[in-house]
């Protein structure tokens, strides 16, 4: 069997995400039938068929599947290998990175990164995409610069702590809740809960807090990520357990209260920053890391909370 001609790698790894010739034509910019042909190319070399029509989409074929992680780990290493640089120099490059992040993350980060950039690297750009879709493997690494998520998800790569929250609970500055003299975990589950979700298995310290005192909330809505939850729960009854920074960032706008969570009942949430080993030396990637941290170094002054007097206990002892 023929090599395969390394030019037809992007069409391979563009095909096998997109499962359709018209819109992998689009993302190549490509016509059409160049693509249509670059298909075949790549058919009579695996002899398989890679997409098979099921109804009015595409399928992968087993054997295409199992291509899948092999090619975007080389794309991984061909996109290294041609970006990598000697030097780096942010007053005048022109470099576009991206950061995958959750929508909180994002929200903490964006602004002291622009602050940065504007300063140090005017020509620079950094683009940040929504972590959905990524499992925390080496191939993942391989259309993003650096990903910004929580500890403790057994995510691959090399990574650096980057910042440190804790949950906090908000309500509606009305809710009858704040009348309470005390509270404790064991109240919440009586109120309706707005939650964050992301993906099947996936628990929150905020849920693993409840779970691992037996209690049962009562949950009303479920939205995705944390973002929303502040300003969800404005104007009605309902609950939710937010990282601190992110709903003092909400208190700006919205008419929340925020109550700590005390003693055994409070529940941290540690972020850190993860790259691809083959990055660790590369000047560019160095230096975008130093910006990440420089930027989340600035966190806790930038978002400082006020929080409501009454204090949440892991149980009423009274």
């Amino acid at each position: 069997m023929k090599n395969l001609d390394l030019n037809l790698l992007p069409h391979l790894q563009v095909l096998l995400e997109l499962r359709n010739i018209t819109r992998a034509a689009e993302r190549l910019q490509l016509s059409q039938p160049a693509t249509s042909a670059a298909m075949a190319r790549l058919r009579r070399h695996f002899d398989d068929e890679l997409l098979v029509r099921n109804g009015r989409t595409y399928d992968l074929t087993p054997f295409a599947q199992s291509l899948v992680p092999l090619v975007d780990e080389a794309m991984l290493h061909i996109q290294r290998a041609t970006r990598i640089r000697s030097g780096f120099d942010p007053a005048t490059s022109e470099r576009e990175f991206v950061i995958a992040a959750s929508d909180y993350a994002a929200a903490l980060i964006v602004g002291p990164l622009r602050g940065i950039l504007r300063d140090e690297a005017p020509g620079v750009s950094v683009d940040f995409v929504p972590t959905t879709g990524f499992q925390g493997q080496l191939a993942d690494y391989a259309k993003i610069d650096l990903l910004v998520g929580p500890t403790g998800y057994r995510m691959q790569g090399l990574s650096k702590q980057v910042f440190r929250d804790s949950f906090v609970a908000v309500v509606d500055a009305g809710n009858p809740l704040l009348q309470q003299p005390r509270l404790a975990l064991d109240d919440l589950a009586t109120v309706p809960h707005a939650v964050g979700y992301f993906g099947e298995g996936i628990s929150t310290p905020a849920d693993r807090l409840f779970e691992a005192r037996g209690i049962q909330r009562r949950v009303a809505a479920v939205v995705a990520g944390f973002l929303s939850l502040p300003l969800l729960v404005e104007g009605t009854d309902l609950v939710a357990l937010v990282p601190g920074m992110l709903a003092a960032r909400a208190q700006r706008g919205a008419n929340i209260a925020v109550l700590r969570l005390d003693g055994d009942a409070e529940a941290s949430l540690v972020e850190a920053m993860y790259w691809h080993p083959s990055q660790a030396e590369d000047p560019a990637s160095v230096w975008l890391r130093s910006v990440v941290q420089r930027s989340c170094s600035r966190l806790e002054e930038l978002f400082p909370a006020t929080t409501h007097p009454l204090i949440i206990h892991a149980a009423d002892t009274t």
